[in-house]
């Protein structure tokens, strides 16, 4: 049952901001307690800045109507914000749901002093601050079968606010607005655009436009999407499709969007309400994207019992059903909620490794330590040079990661290097409780560092940029930069070179055909091959030649058999970059490399200069294979039983040397930056899970503590 709202109840010191709820039966009036403006309120001062466009007498019409607006979330609160300040005097306000963190980016009710207060309180509360006059009914448990007649008795116009996914409900209120006569409006954000509709007495039903009935709850949701956008501007911007998931019911949403539908339906309704302005129905779609600049409307001619729209929403559902398949699981990226040491621990596996491999593993030790184990690779891995140089590289990115997750709880972090044995380099950290540390500015881009091997931009790195890029490195490592066109050109082929040697040899064979993941688009033990830069046709050959070494061997006859892989992961990504760079040790410093706390060390320094320029906006891609092979080559070491490709590794490394005046032995990290072409997101390595790195958990106190 509805509760009805005095103009003139008291102030609620929870609507207001204060510390003490509102009772949540509905007793207390939504918006009740907001104080009123001083006694100078005046309505017609108030509104007085919309007379011009509309008139004097048609502001006293606004005063009269009474809106219906069911939904106080995305959409529904600022739908009744603007229409409150568009004078209209009376509203139905339908919503049992509270405010949440969740709903902080769209919610124009949602802040830290409303959570776990009824949104349809806290934001008539708002709109009473608008206008103390208003005559408010409150629905605080939503709209069901058994009220949609109370909560449209009396009102002259109905807005849609209910969430994307509720489809039943807004069936039952759209189909008894046809029968009483009620115009309706419904607006959907659709990221940074609107899509509105607008049903009239005696025109076009809701349910003759979108053909639900009979549908399964899954098409239905594609009905009502492709029915409210016949067409998809807002495509081209979805960075992240794996957000999207109709299924899961879910999906992103902005601020900016739902501020446009209200602007567009306070137009829509003004002009319902006084009669005034064209007004186009259904079958008439509206849609306005502010980013991509386009506005479209048009005739749908039968709704979604178009044909031209019936093939549309057939495609519909194959690739929304696609892309429920591969979305990533709502929880991926939430932290554990254990002790403090698996939180921190959570967020560190998200550091770098060759090849996605993640050779560390951890037992907890202590409240507040942990021994992490750094797997010796493998010896038959033929891209660990230098006795396992790059799998100490990435054990030091992961102690920089552990030291930025610490920061998050106000710990500092210290390690030492414990020795090894034949199966594992072990390292102490310890985590110290300490009052001076704040959250490290690079914490909230541990999870969003990848590697992305498309071609970036060309644009100059700016003065800025390159600054914080080589103050991230600290007093031992330097950062050579190689910007010019000429540059970037003859590195990229240098990285062919590479790209050549192992795509001919054998022990490289054995390694790709381990970690390329063909089945997921988000790969936790590998890397996703829709994340290696080739195209559909090369990426189909990788795949028919990736089951046989003998198929590879026949290929490599072919002349050229490697160029089309070449242009695609080395001459065109190489080219077109911001620069290439090569990090070594500063002159006077040991070498890196000497010993393995001086690896580690190295290590955590290409973090922070990685995770800065994710920071700053760049993409980075580093180029392993060449610094290995090249070591290779200019060491004169066998790694391959085919001669030709050792004799290309040295010519490699003479080229590389070329380019490198202090050499290539002091160089740790190679690579290319630019500001990527696009941010997407949905094609990447991820982790595997904390319990699986978990070795176990020895410690006074700690039963179970090694749970995820």
């Amino acid at each position: 049952m509805p509760d009805q709202c005095d103009p003139g109840s008291e102030a609620s010191p929870a609507a207001a901001g204060g510390s003490e709820a509102a009772a949540s039966s509905g007793s207390e009036a939504p918006g009740a307690g907001l104080t009123h403006l001083p006694n100078g309120f005046d309505y017609d001062t108030a509104f007085d800045r919309n007379i011009g466009w509309v008139s004097a007498w048609e502001q006293q019409l606004l005063r009269g109507k009474r809106v219906a607006i069911a939904g106080m979330g995305g959409v529904g609160g600022i739908h009744l914000l603007t229409l409150a300040r568009l004078g209209i005097g009376a509203f139905h306000l339908a919503d049992f749901d509270r405010f949440e963190l969740v709903n902080f980016n769209r919610q124009i009710g949602a802040t830290m002093r409303t959570l776990d207060l009824p949104k349809a309180e806290v934001i008539a509360g708002m709109a009473r601050d608008i206008n103390p006059e208003l005559d408010l009914t409150a629905f605080p448990n939503g709209v069901h079968d058994a009220d949609v007649d109370d909560f449209l008795r009396g009102v002259d116009l109905f807005v849609d606010g209910l969430d994307f996914f509720v489809l039943d409900i807004r069936r039952k209120i759209f189909a008894r607005c046809a029968e009483l006569g009620i115009p309706a409006i419904t607006a959907a954000p659709l990221g940074f655009s609107t899509a509105y509709l607008v049903f009239v007495p005696g025109g076009m039903t809701f349910e003759q436009y979108f053909r639900l009935e009979g549908l399964p709850a899954e098409r239905q949701y594609v009905n009502f999407f492709m029915g409210l956008a016949p067409q998809p501007l807002h495509r081209g911007y979805l960075v992240d499709p794996d957000r999207l998931n109709l299924n899961a019911q879910r999906g992103p949403s902005s601020f900016t969007g739902c501020a446009l539908c209200a602007g567009v339906a306070g137009v829509e309704a003004v002009k319902l309400l006084l009669g005034r302005g064209p007004v186009r129905p259904a079958p008439w779609y509206h849609q306005f994207d502010a980013f991509e600049q386009r506005h479209v409307r048009k005739r749908l001619i039968g709704g979604n019992a178009n044909p031209l729209q019936r093939i549309k929403l057939r495609a519909g559902y194959r690739h929304f059903a696609a892309l429920a398949r591969a979305a990533s699981p709502a929880d991926a990226d939430v932290a554990a909620t254990g002790s403090v040491v698996e939180r921190i621990l959570d967020l560190a596996r998200w550091a770098p490794s060759g090849d996605n491999e993640q050779p560390w593993r951890f037992t907890v030790t202590g409240p507040d330590a942990v021994s992490v184990h750094i797997a010796r690779p493998d010896p038959a891995n033929v891209y660990e040079y230098a006795e396992g140089q790059p799998t100490i590289l990435s054990g030091g990115m992961l102690l920089e990661t552990l030291r930025i997750a610490a920061s998050r709880f106000g710990r500092a972090m210290t390690w030492a290097h414990g020795g090894q044995d034949d199966a594992a380099h072990v390292i102490d950290v310890t985590f110290r409780e300490d009052p001076q540390v704040a959250s490290d500015p690079l914490l909230p881009f541990v999870t969003l560092r990848s590697v992305d091997r498309h071609p970036y931009r060309t644009t100059p790195l700016s003065p800025a940029q390159i600054a914080a890029l080589e103050a991230a490195l600290g007093d031992t490592l330097a950062v050579t930069w190689f910007h010019a066109p000429e540059q970037r050109k003859r590195l990229a082929r240098i990285n062919g070179m590479a790209t050549d040697i192992r795509l001919r040899i054998p022990e490289a064979y054995a390694v790709h055909r381990r970690i390329v993941d063909w089945q997921r688009t988000r790969s936790p033990t590998g890397i996703p091959a829709g994340s290696l830069g080739l195209d559909r046709m090369t990426l189909a050959l990788m795949r028919w030649a990736l089951k046989d070494w003998r198929r590879i061997a026949r290929m490599n006859r072919l002349p050229a058999a490697t160029l089309q892989a070449r242009q695609q992961m080395d001459y065109r990504p190489g080219a077109a970059a911001a620069a290439h760079f090569a990090i070594s040790r500063k002159p006077g410093e040991p070498p890196p490399g000497g010993t393995v706390p001086g690896l580690l060390a190295a290590g955590m320094a290409i973090q922070r200069f990685w995770l800065t320029a994710t920071r700053l906006g760049l993409a980075l891609h580093p180029a392993t294979a060449t610094l290995c092979f090249a070591h290779y080559g200019r060491h004169g070491i066998r790694f391959t039983e085919d001669p030709a490709r050792d004799a290309e590794a040295k010519r490699l490394a003479e080229e590389l040397d070329r380019m490198l005046p202090d050499g290539a032995d002091n160089v740790v990290f190679f690579g290319r930056i630019g500001a990527p072409g696009q941010r997407a997101t949905r094609i990447r390595s991820i982790r595997r899970p904390l319990h699986s790195l978990i070795l176990e958990a020895r410690a006074k106190g700690l039963e179970g503590a090694a749970s995820e």
